[in-house]
């Protein structure tokens, strides 16, 4: 299960709206180990597309180099969807590199009448995809 603060939900869908129409990604680390997501970190979609994300290598070295600086990992790694459900794609899980973190998914379409903005997060292992229960919470 994930669990997050109402605050880190509220920034991960401000950011994907402010992107939409292209994809939006980013991160949320913590302390290692603790598996609790504490400093969002919005990234640049350095592919500009609606249909595929990417990190820029500059801005992905710089933000590993700033989390082992801190004694931090990714937690929780998130992008949205602009034309589809938040359900990982193919690509999406060959790129997924990272067992220990929550792949979250927001949807910018409205694909099941049930809303615009899904959010929803996976555990992706060795292409394995497991889909997992969100908890918001207001302060952990």
């Amino acid at each position: 299960m994930l669990t997050l603060t109402q605050a880190l939900y509220d920034q991960i869908v401000a950011h994907t709206r402010k992107d939409h129409p292209d994809e939006a990604c980013g991160v949320v680390a913590g302390p290692v180990g603790s598996g609790r997501p504490e400093r969002f970190i919005p990234m640049v979609n350095a592919a500009r597309s609606p249909t595929f994300y990417e990190f820029g290598s500059q801005d992905l070295l710089r933000l590993y180099r700033e989390m082992d600086d801190l004694d931090e990992e990714p937690v929780i790694v998130y992008h949205s969807h602009t034309a589809t459900e938040a359900y990982p794609s193919r690509t999406d899980i060959s790129y997924a590199n990272e067992p220990g973190a929550h792949y979250v998914l927001v949807s910018t379409a409205d694909t099941d009448g049930l809303g615009e903005f899904q959010f929803r997060s996976f555990r992706i292992v060795e292409g394995e995809v497991t889909e997992e229960e969100v908890k918001v919470v207001e302060a952990y």
